[in-house]
């Protein structure tokens, strides 16, 4: 087996145990805030969500547009990349201090931005929550930090595999928060036990996390110490490269909080934050699980080409990247559009609840393909040091989310604003892939895009029909009112049910096709199934 496609097993395999138990401790956080549209709920997710924005922006953002690169090519150096790791380490700490110091401080500011539509009560809630869980960001940004670092060393495994611990953590609060003191979902039952219990369960789970992954470091053979003396080894460099990444992270943020501030009129009783959120994560299955298992290691290999100038290389891997990524992403799409309902349904508690946020997960599954390719193509921007051009296509994406978002809140029913504003994110995807290809076609040269594109439109001619097979099924098994959408468990069933059967038509058809794509994609299937 190549060494991308060892990477991407143990990727993979780590992905699919971390999103199972991401599921489950979803399931159990929703059982103990009294639901996925209650009260409680909303203002745990809103609290909740400011740490993680902060690592949105450290991971995708200043990490993977800026340091890995660096990292890759300080390799070279004699000592392996010791000391420019030891001094990004130390500035990376004391940043991440400075920035969890200033958002405790700056806590109930924070909430008022992303809950302004809030109850008095439920911002107060919210608030609360926030002083447990922001402390986060410190912990957030050191696994992101050592793990990005441990992906450049490919030393792939732990950063996948960490956050499963994480989940068990968390679900052993919840389930003892349940027992303790029962399922909450108004704003009056809580006090300060039962916000430590459940906000200081959200933080202790990220703590371990970090603290796991840790343990690790000694397989990158870098010797790391405290060194406070920043200059020397191209951390000036690193300071303009990430500029323009913050002010494109920036942008995002700025659309993250309209967008938040619309959710929050949906403050219970019909789909807002808590069940945006749900309806990400399930989006966030195959991307993980596909996107990130195989794009991560070859965004390790096209450094190493773009680096020493083999660009040629680049342009070949970023069309195999965009075909092996697509042959999974497209039928994962499809499938989980014909099963957006039952999926739902884990997230909720009766299946009128799950056809709303199933409408909200359709939304964002217009834009999956599109982010998957652009993944791709953003990423090879970072690896040539261009972190300006990614910038300027992201102010398009932006602009176009927030002028959305608002003319949404100020038109449109309050149970219609979490799905306008997942489609409004997924027709800014389309545009942003194709700005951002036209771009880096104009700047390393011929990308092959009728190559890929064909191969795309190959693949969603076979998903098209296995998605409505599986369509077909839900309908056959009673639609929401059939035993797909009685129970949580029964859900689950048969939501594999319908992805089983999208499979197999799949993959019939794209035999029929005759796709050159299909042989290597079951070969690294089986690799999976087998590791």
């Amino acid at each position: 087996m190549s060494s991308i496609g060892r990477a991407s097993v143990l990727i993979g395999a780590g992905t699919v145990i971390s999103r199972l138990s991401g599921f489950l401790r979803q399931i159990v956080l929703v059982a103990a805030v009294g639901g996925s549209v209650s009260a409680a709920g909303n203002a745990f997710a809103l609290a909740n969500q400011l740490p993680n924005n902060i690592y949105a922006i450290i991971s995708t953002g200043l990490l993977a547009a800026v340091v890995v690169p660096q990292i890759v090519q300080a390799a070279s150096h004699p000592d392996g990349g010791s000391a420019f790791i030891s001094k990004l380490f130390t500035l990376g700490a004391v940043g991440l201090l400075a920035a969890t110091a200033i958002a405790m401080i700056c806590a109930p500011w924070l909430v008022q931005l992303y809950g302004r539509e809030f109850p008095p009560a439920q911002q107060a809630l919210a608030t609360a929550f926030a002083y447990w869980c922001l402390p986060q960001i410190l912990f957030y940004g050191l696994y992101a930090l050592v793990g990005e670092s441990l992906n450049a060393r490919r030393v792939y495994g732990p950063f996948t595999w960490a956050p499963i611990v994480n989940n068990i953590v968390s679900i052993a609060g919840f389930v003892l928060f349940i027992v303790l003191f029962g399922p909450l979902g108004n704003t009056v039952a809580w006090d300060a036990g039962k916000i430590a219990l459940m906000g200081g369960t959200a933080t202790a789970g990220i703590v371990v996390q970090a603290v796991l992954l840790a343990v690790f470091w000694p397989r990158t053979g870098l010797r790391v110490r405290l060194d406070f003396h920043w200059r020397g080894v191209g951390l000036n460099r690193i300071g303009r490269l990430a500029g323009w990444t913050f002010l494109m992270v920036l942008l995002g943020q700025i659309a993250g909080a309209v967008q938040s501030l619309v959710l929050s009129a949906a403050a219970e009783d019909h789909p807002g934050i808590l069940v945006t959120q749900n309806a990400w994560l399930l989006y966030m299955i195959p991307y993980s699980l596909i996107v990130l298992s195989i794009g991560t290691p070859y965004f390790t290999r096209l450094s190493e080409h773009a680096a020493a100038g083999r660009h040629e290389e680049v342009r070949a891997d970023i069309g195999r990247s965009i075909r092996t990524l697509g042959v999974f992403i497209v039928i994962s799409t499809f499938a989980l559009a014909a099963a957006a309902v039952p999926a739902s349904r884990l997230f909720t508690k009766n299946a009128a609840e799950a056809v709303a946020a199933g409408v909200v997960l359709l939304c964002f599954l217009v834009g999956l393909i599109p982010n998957a390719v652009q993944f791709t193509i953003q990423r090879t921007f970072y690896m040539y040091n261009d972190t300006r051009t990614p910038f300027f296509f992201t102010i398009v994406q932006s602009a176009m989310v927030i002028g959305a978002t608002i003319a949404a809140g100020l038109s449109l029913p309050v149970e219609l604003l979490a799905a306008a504003l997942a489609a409004a994110q997924s027709v800014a995807a389309i545009v942003q892939v194709v700005l951002a290809t036209w771009l880096l076609h104009r700047k390393i040269g011929d990308l092959r895009v009728r190559s890929w594109l064909g191969a795309l439109a190959r693949f969603i001619l076979a998903a098209i029909p296995a998605g409505l097979a599986g369509w077909g099924v839900f309908l056959f098994a009673g639609g929401a009112g059939g035993w797909m959408a009685a129970s949580q468990v029964l859900a689950a069933v048969g939501a594999v049910v319908i992805g089983l059967v999208c499979l197999i038509v799949y993959v019939g058809l794209l035999a029929l096709l005759r796709a050159p794509e299909l042989g290597p994609a079951l070969g690294i299937l089986r690799r999976l199934t087998r590791r």
